[in-house]
């Protein structure tokens, strides 16, 4: 410290000296001038360059995916829903470009959620409905959407139901849990691992289990109880919603689930709390990274089991609480809404509103979602429902909105959402391989009215075939009605052909009228599906 000051008295001494000296003195003040007004010019410089980095990133727009679970094609009022009110959803839709034609890759729930990241056909991989404990089945050398927008300089973040696997298959919940959505891509993860309905009944933040108690470690099985936990069966005084198949093991806030848990007391989450927990992490994701493009996947937790919509939305509906947690679920799009619009996003925001399969009423619990339906259809005119090969299983509400970008619309193109991985990359300059999704960017914005020809789709390991106006789903001798959901789901002894241009509905079998089309998707099916089709495992719901 003192040589530095007796060095710093010095350099003043000799300034002085040289300032003295007129000769010298006056280059002196020449040189400092100089010195300085490069000084400054760099540092204008660098501030000028500091804020075209910044405008040239603020032209790539923030992209959003809002994934709701399990809402069906007719839930929506700008689907033709007259008996739920749905404001906010049917604002975007009326405000941006509504698909009448778009699909989920799958009729469940993981597999959807694969293709949506991934641009995969999910059979491909044999991607079904996983437990609350099965491991990551996204290979994390995989091309994803939020890869492919993280390396084009995006924040990336997922807030909500993530249901594709965590780990490797032996998940230690009481430390960090890996690999899971950070090793494919994402910055930053706020989710449950599963479904509201499996355990674990946690949130985890980036891997950690929010608000766990290391006295009180988690222990999680799907195969056999804790001793002396306290299971739906053996405990159905403490049940306050009554399962109706497959939800009764461990029990908690009164809610029976699928799977044991034994400890993590403090990390348990409250279900009537979940909608606006995710809504809050989904608001302070947007502020935070409002200054520069951003990404996120905001999946929604409604309509799926249980209902449990929070005391303010208890009885909006009119239907019971599947109808009461739709109603919930528009309002916090809306609020979401809200907070791009004042943090001034929305003009430079790319929204995608979609579900992950059809709608379902009774899936597990008694809560008067057929007994207080009334006239509501949540398929619409639509055939099947989820887990169901007919229309309803798939087709699902699909909208686009980018206000000042997508002019407001109908588009009768077809669409699915594993478009959106090759379609992005189209939108950012860049371009994907191997894909199965297929490049439609202006056909999102409303641009092209044209759509995919072609496109499988698969219900619970069976798949079929939409080409142009027309379906063909081969033979599968199974059960036609799954009737725990009393759901209608495609399968037959004989071939099914139905033009949904003069059929929506699915109602006549064209199979043996018009044998020569019946043969033209029968090996269009062969040519995209390939062999072993029928080599499937019949799902058991639980």
């Amino acid at each position: 410290m003192i040589q530095n000051l007796n060095s710093g008295k010095l350099k003043i001494s000799m300034i002085k000296k040289f300032i003295l000296n007129k000769k010298y003195g006056l280059l002196l003040l020449l040189a400092i001038g100089i010195l300085g007004a490069c000084k400054d010019g760099a540092k204008e410089k660098k501030m000028v360059s500091a804020v075209g980095k910044k405008a040239i990133q603020k032209e790539k727009p923030n992209i959003v995916f809002i994934y709701a679970d399990d809402l069906g094609y007719g839930d929506l009022g700008a689907y033709g829903a007259t008996g739920l009110k749905t404001p906010n959803l049917d604002e975007l839709a009326n405000g941006g470009m509504l698909f009448t034609n778009g699909y989920a890759s799958s009729a469940t729930c993981t597999p959807s959620r694969y293709a949506l990241l991934t641009g995969m056909y999910p059979w491909r991989k044999k991607a079904s409905i996983l437990s609350g404990s099965a491991p990551l089945i996204i290979d994390t050398a995989q091309i994803t959407i939020p890869k492919l927008l993280r390396n084009q300089g995006y924040a990336t973040g997922i807030v909500g139901k993530w249901h594709l696997g965590l780990g490797n298959g032996n998940v230690n919940w009481n430390q960090r849990v890996s690999p899971g959505p950070n090793e494919v891509g994402f910055d930053y993860s706020y989710i449950m691992a599963a479904t509201q309905d499996r355990v674990p009944t946690v949130y985890i933040q980036d891997g950690n289990v929010v608000g766990l108690d290391p006295n009180d470690p988690i222990e999680i099985s799907y195969q056999k109880n804790f001793e002396g936990e306290p299971t739906a069966i053996d405990n159905p005084e403490l049940v306050k919603l009554k399962w109706h198949h497959g939800h009764n093991n461990s029990i908690v806030n009164g809610i029976p689930r699928i799977g044991f848990m034994k400890g993590g007391e403090s990390a348990k989450w409250k279900d009537v709390d979940m909608a606006d927990t995710f809504l809050k992490e989904a608001q302070d994701y947007v502020v935070k990274h409002k200054e520069s493009p951003f990404f996120l996947y905001y999946a929604l937790q409604q309509p799926h089991v249980p209902r449990t919509p929070h005391p303010r939305f208890v009885g909006a509906s009119g239907m019971g609480p599947r109808g009461d947690v739709i109603v919930e679920a528009d309002y916090v799009v809306g609020e979401f809404i809200k907070t791009l619009e004042t943090e001034g996003l929305l003009e430079n925001t790319l929204i995608i509103f979609s579900s992950d399969n059809g709608p379902v009423l009774n899936d597990g619990y008694y809560d008067n979602a057929v007994e207080k339906l009334g006239n509501h259809k949540p398929a619409g005119v639509l055939k099947g429902g989820k887990y169901s090969l007919f229309e309803a299983g798939t087709r699902v509400p699909f909208i686009a909105y980018w206000k000042g970008k997508i002019q407001p619309g109908k588009s009768d193109a077809m669409v699915c959402q594993m478009d959106l991985l090759p379609s992005l990359a189209n939108l950012l300059g860049t371009e994907v391989d191997g894909m199965d999704g297929e490049q439609l960017m202006d056909t999102f914005l409303g641009k092209n009215p044209e759509g995919r020809k072609d496109l499988i789709i698969e219900a619970t390991g069976r798949t079929a075939l939409r080409s142009g106006d027309w379906v063909m789903i081969p033979p599968y001798d199974a059960p036609k009605y799954n009737k725990k959901v009393n759901i209608e789901i495609g399968n037959d002894k004989a071939y099914q052909l139905y033009n949904l241009k003069n059929d929506l509905g699915q109602k006549n079998n064209l199979a043996k009228v018009k044998p020569k089309k019946l043969k033209e998707m029968m090996l269009k099916f062969a040519e995209l599906r390939g062999e072993g089709y029928q080599n499937i495992k019949q799902m058991e719901l639980k």
